[in-house]
Order: C-alpha cells, then structure tokens, then sequence
C-alpha cells in the first residue's frame, strides 16, 4: 500500500518545511523567495523550488544548475528544525498503518516531499517503523513517476507480485491521476485542504472522509 504524507498521514505538519525550501535557495543562491502564490499542496518539492524561483525572475538554466545545492540545502536544514509531530497524524493514519504492519502487508510512500524531509516526518510523526520504502521527489519528474518506481522497487523486493492489490491513497487530485496513469487503486481522503467533493469529481476508487473509515478488507478490494 502507497501512502501520500501531507493531507494524508500528516496535515498542519507546521511552517518549518516551507522555511527550509526558502532558506535552502537564499543558501544556494543568494535569492530571496517566497511560497506566496505557489499551489504547493500535491506538487513535488523540485517544482514548488523552480515556481519560487521563477517567480523571483531567476532564468530556467540557472534554476538547473543550482537545483542539487538547493536540494541539499533543503533536506539537511528540515532535518535539523522538524518539531514533533505525533500529534500532527491524521485521524486513523496509525491504526491502519499499525494493521497493515500486524498482517505483513508492505506500506511505503510515495510523496512530494524530498526523501530526507519526507523520511524525518514519519520519524518525528512515530510512523517510521511501519514503512519499508518510499519514493520522493527527487526521484521522478511528477507523482505518476514516483508510483511506477515505488511498485517496480516492492516487486523487485519481492513483496508483491503482479497480482497483488497494489492502492495509492491521497489527498489531492494529483494522487488519484497518479494511480490511475499505473492502473493502481486510487483511494482518496478529504483530510488535506481538497473538498471530498472536489475529490468525487475525478472519481476516485473510494472516498473516505479520513482513514478511520478504510477499513482492511475495502483497502484491500
């Protein structure tokens, strides 16, 4: 099973992570940005990067060439400032990871976060230890990229095959788009800033209003 972070398993996770994508760029780059204006929610983190760029009148080939400093920079300073985030966990998200876990069923990620961000908060939120793996923002070009690495790593793992039941749960359209584009379940929870009725809209497997009402066996199909 493929989890999404924020709005997902996380939500109002605090400011820092939004801080350290705009510090790593004044670090990298001497540029003064800004998440205004940014669409950030479903977005990857390399891409919220170059929208803050561009708007700050920064050209595209300058935006590649400092984009690994940035990345870096990103990571490293979201790891030293993450608060705890125990109390930050979306209702039902422990319980269902903690079930998953009990039967052996392999649960990962698939984020925008960047992997040393997105790795932390599940540290800092307890959540850690019920996850085997992750692909993050580094690692594809959009979040439809991130599901076919994630499910090619579990089979290459061998902890799934091609007839496992393979689902992505999310909070935004771009999660539901992502499952469809791998021919995965697309399970959609209104527990980030998108409406469940904006979500019904892009006709999602299952809707649930937060995950204390997925049960196993509907997760499962």
């Amino acid at each position: 099973m493929l989890f999404d972070i924020d709005g997902t398993l996380l939500r109002r996770a605090g400011p820092h992570h939004r801080q350290a994508l705009i510090d790593a760029v004044r670090r990298a780059t001497g540029v003064e940005t800004t998440t205004e204006g940014v669409p950030v929610q479903g977005m990857l983190d390399r891409d919220i990067l170059s929208c803050m760029l561009a708007n700050a009148g920064v050209s595209r080939a300058v935006i590649r060439q400092h984009m690994p400093a940035i990345v870096t920079a990103a990571q490293r300073i979201y790891v030293r400032s993450c608060p705890d985030l125990r109390r930050r966990v979306c209702p039902g998200a422990r319980m269902l990871l903690y079930r998953l876990w009990r039967r052996r069923i392999p649960a990962g990620l698939v984020t925008g976060n960047l992997s040393r961000i997105g790795w932390k908060k599940m540290e800092r939120a307890g959540l850690k230890q019920y996850l085997r793996f992750g692909a993050f923002a580094e690692l594809a070009a959009d979040r439809a990229g991130l599901v076919r690495i994630a499910v090619r790593h579990a089979r290459r793992q061998g902890w799934i095959n091609r007839s496992s039941p393979v689902a992505l749960i999310g909070d935004h359209p771009n999660d539901i788009r992502a499952a469809r584009a791998n021919g995965v379940r697309s399970i959609a929870v209104a527990t980030g800033l998108v409406s469940a009725e904006e979500l019904a809209e892009h006709s999602p497997d299952i809707l649930v209003p937060d995950l204390r009402a997925l049960s196993l066996e509907a997760l499962l199909g």
